[in-house]
């Protein structure tokens, strides 16, 4: 049984009030912007409910009022790691710390992630989405309370908010395009959820390239799931094994890549002679592994950095709201020539 007591947060308030949580956060504060009438009402709602402000948060107010928030997919993996080593290096130049929370690829940490940061009062965010968020709806609060947040790679509301994103498309289509010059026929794409305007503009990219060349799209060698290593190696195997199975992989990400590699080689088959690959991940890993590996690589700190001066500009004031594309490169190697 869980007897952790919730504790009071500034979305509660707001919630049982039926205003934002900007105008209970600005009615605590005793903002003038918030008439008297308001403040009571919210401050007595504050102590019927007991709530505290984060002793956390005052002190970083107190001690080290220049915070930026993270919120990242998974911590582990190389290229989050790497934004956010840009991120922080950025930052660091303007006197900002940087307190980064992994959403585990769950829209409701990810919810959670950004509400620690609005009563933490960080001074901007910086994000990238959860493979399964399609309710928008904490970063529409974001907007309202006009706090500065920028999104990097997985991107939304790209009307009100800043974003950092590479040129996953033209990558996609150099990367088949290659395959294609160098033997391979039979294409396939493992990818990540449809919804994410990531998958949606590496998918683009690949069926271009095949369009372009005159080979027939075959949908059930395009699988999208889920950013998982085992639904990944899974779908892998079952691409494989089937009796008129693809010759090459363009993988989405570090994970799927793994994955890829991994099936082919459990079925012990060559590669590239019996499957070519190339995915999308790190030029640092890769390299290592035998055959060494043919990648689409990003420009991950680039990314971070980036993504961390667009911030510092809205904090600032700047409210043009930018998208800047940080190119990728195509490192042929081993993996992905038949001839």
């Amino acid at each position: 049984m869980n007897n952790v007591k919730h504790r009071t947060s500034l979305k509660d308030l707001a919630a049982k009030l039926g205003v934002s949580i900007a105008t209970v956060s600005r009615a605590l504060r005793n903002s003038p912007e918030i008439g008297q009438e308001m403040q009571q009402r919210v401050k007595a709602l504050a102590k019927e409910l007991n709530y505290r402000p984060n002793p956390f948060a005052r002190s970083l107010r107190r001690e080290a009022p220049k915070i930026i928030g993270g919120v990242v997919p998974n911590l582990v993996t190389h290229f989050y790691s790497s934004v956010l080593d840009g991120i922080e290096a950025e930052a660091a130049k303007a006197g900002y710390s940087v307190i980064s929370a992994n959403s585990h690829e769950d829209c409701i940490a990810e919810a959670k992630a950004v509400d620690n940061f609005i009563d933490l009062h960080v001074e901007g965010i910086i994000a990238c989405l959860a493979q399964d968020t399609t309710d928008y709806s904490h970063f529409e609060e974001i907007a309202d309370m006009g706090i500065p947040l920028v999104f990097f790679g997985r991107t939304c509301m790209s009307d009100k908010f800043s974003t950092v994103t590479a040129n996953g498309d033209e990558a996609a289509q150099m990367a088949t395009e290659h395959l294609i010059s160098t033997g391979s026929r039979r294409i396939a794409f493992v990818g990540g959820p449809n919804h994410l305007d990531m998958v949606k503009r590496r998918k683009h990219g690949y069926l271009e390239a095949l369009r372009e060349h005159h080979i027939p799209i075959d949908r059930e060698i395009v699988m999208c799931d889920k950013i998982d290593y085992h639904t990944a190696l899974d779908n892998t195997l079952k691409l494989l094994r089937q009796p008129n199975r693809p010759d090459a992989i363009l993988a989405f990400n570090d994970i799927i890549t793994f994955a890829a590699y991994t099936a082919i080689r459990q079925l012990k088959l060559k590669i590239p002679q019996d499957v070519a690959l190339i995915g999308f991940t790190d030029d640092v890993h890769t390299e290592y592994v035998t055959p060494r590996m043919s990648v689409i690589a990003d420009q991950s700190q680039k990314m971070g950095a980036e993504a961390c001066r667009l911030l510092l500009k809205a904090i600032g004031g700047d409210n043009k709201v930018r998208n800047v594309i940080v190119p990728q490169k195509l490192v042929i190697r081993e993996t992905s020539a038949k001839s």
